[in-house]
This record gives structure tokens, C-alpha cells and sequence, in this order.
């Protein structure tokens, strides 16, 4: 796999895939601090574009750090911008899924005029401060009433809602992040021990990270085209949360992908490539007034 340098000397690494003649679209993980092998192909996204899926450091094929303090989400944009110059590129497009969007956002604040276009996958709101009233996320964990895990997941929601979960919990409330809790939801669910560093994730979101009234601000002069994409069941960053977000920058679009969740390409690989891969290519999709995407067939 490629690797690069960030300025500290971490060497990092990327995993190219995807076919096209265009400049790939560098792609951040969340977790956080999750190894990009997670977002797979992005549902088919290579078919549309090319991408780069960055490795975070301490994380998947990339170097740990000689400084732990560097995990923290704002220490790691440089390494975005080195990876902008290590391929070449004058402007990039970038996608940040969950806790990724965040070092997404924060890159766009502060490198704006390097940026094509940013496409914002299920983004955690913590970097501009937003926040997801409890009885919105109720109301979306409520929707999957009915399932044959839902009195156990909605316990566990109860017991993260008050700071108290498990580790048990946790994994009792995992079908709450997928729009089906199939085999493949499964297997995804199962690869998450082996490629986060918790450690890190630890660190990444820590104090200082973040000042959500700079960085809300600084998305003003973000005059690229902006997609911020949610899943219609997602709890985390909900389609409320994704509308707001989009509406800070001059030039963003919220979609929703009804039947989804936390993890869209999964849950409707078809509707998630529509969406991304024609923004990323300019084409204009068909949405209702409220962005909301009809499944593709």
C-alpha cells in the first residue's frame, strides 16, 4: 500500500481502489480511530470515482505516532493536507464518514481554497457543536420497534443515554447502527474490534479538539460544493442534524437515504452510490423538498 509522511515523520497509509481517469476522492474513517478496511468499496462508490482511503495514524497500515497527543482530531489535519500534496493534487475531494466528517470539517475550515468538493457521510456533530436532543434519538430508536433484538438494544440505548453502558450494552445496541441487522450487518459489526484503537479514540475527541463557534464560522468562506448525507434510522447523526450541518455552508445539500442508518453504503448500496458518486461527479440527482432520495433499483 502507498505511505507518505505527515509532518511529524508518522508514516501514514492510504489504499487506492476504484477505477476512473479523475484524481481519487480521499476518504476519512471514523470509529473513531477505526482503520479505513470498514468502509469497504463504499457501496460501490469506485465504480463512480477512484478513492484513497486514508489509514489514521495508529491505525490500520499507518505508523503510531511517537507523540499520543497527535490522535487528537485537530493534530491530525495536517496529515489530510500532507496526503493532498503527496498526490499531487491542487484542490481534493474529500469524504468523512461519522467521526471522520469531523477531521473533514476541520480541514475545510482551515484549508477552504483546497477543497473541490466534501461529502459528509452520517458526520458526528461534535466539531461545530451541534446536538441531538434525547427525544429525537428516541423517537428515531423507537422506529425499529418490532425487531426481534429491539427490547435488548432499547435497554442498552437507555443505559448509553445515561453514561452508564457496558461493554455488553454496547454490543446489545450494535442493530441500532445498521437499516438491517443481516449477515453482512453482522460481519461488519464483527470486524470493528480487530481495526479500532481504542487508545486513540480515547484521545481524538478529547478537550481542545475542538471550538465549534471558530469552526461554524470558518465554514462560511467554504465555497465548494458540500454534501452532508444521513441515514433515515441513523441515531447518531440524525437527518435533523445533517439539514443543519448542511445549512453552514454557502453551498450545502442535505440527503436522506430512507431505510438506513448509520452505515448507508451498506444498508442501500445502490441509493448511497447515486447520491455520493453523482455529487462527486456533478450530476445532479432526484430528491424531494425535503432531500430525500427514492431507493434505486
Amino acid at each position: 500500500m502507498p505511505i507518505f509522511s505527515a509532518p511529524d515523520g508518522t508514516g501514514l497509509s492510504f489504499h487506492l481502489s476504484g477505477s476512473g481517469a479523475e484524481p481519487p476522492v480521499v476518504c476519512l474513517p471514523g470509529g473513531p480511530m477505526r482503520a479505513g478496511a470498514y468502509l469497504g468499496d463504499l457501496g460501490g462508490l469506485g465504480g463512480w470515482r477512484r478513492t484513497a482511503v486514508l489509514d489514521l495514524r495508529g491505525t490500520g497500515d499507518s505508523e503510531t505516532p511517537a507523540d499520543v497527543g497527535t490522535y487528537r482530531c485537530d493534530r491530525q489535519v495536517e496529515d489530510v493536507e500532507a496526503l493532498r500534496k503527496h498526490l499531487g493534487l491542487d484542490r481534493l475531494d474529500l469524504l468523512g464518514h461519522s467521526a471522520g466528517a469531523s477531521l473533514a470539517v476541520l480541514y475545510a475550515a482551515r484549508y477552504p481554497q483546497r477543497l473541490r468538493r466534501l461529502a459528509l457521510i452520517a458526520p458526528s456533530p461534535r466539531a461545530v457543536g451541534f446536538e441531538l436532543p434525547a427525544e429525537e434519538r428516541q423517537r428515531i430508536v423507537a422506529r425499529r420497534a418490532g425487531a426481534p433484538w429491539f427490547a435488548a438494544a432499547a435497554a442498552a440505548y437507555g443505559s448509553i443515554a445515561a453514561k452508564t453502558a457496558t461493554s455488553a450494552d454496547w454490543a446489545a445496541a450494535a442493530p441500532l447502527y445498521y437499516g438491517r441487522w443481516d449477515d453482512a450487518a453482522r460481519r461488519h459489526q464483527a470486524g470493528e474490534r480487530g481495526q479500532r484503537n481504542g487508545a486513540a479514540a480515547r484521545i481524538y475527541n478529547s478537550a481542545g479538539a475542538f471550538e465549534p463557534g471558530t469552526t461554524r464560522a470558518a465554514l462560511g468562506a467554504v465555497t465548494a460544493p458540500v454534501l452532508v448525507l444521513a441515514g433515515e434510522l441513523d441515531w447518531i447523526a440524525s437527518p435533523a442534524v445533517a439539514r443543519r450541518f448542511a445549512g453552514l455552508f454557502p453551498d450545502g445539500r442535505a440527503v436522506v437515504l430512507p431505510g438506513t442508518a448509520h452505515y448507508p453504503w451498506l444498508d442501500d448500496a445502490p441509493a448511497f452510490g447515486s447520491a455520493v458518486g453523482g455529487f462527486l461527479a456533478g450530476v445532479a440527482a432526484g430528491f424531494d423538498a425535503d432531500g430525500r432520495q427514492g431507493r434505486c433499483r
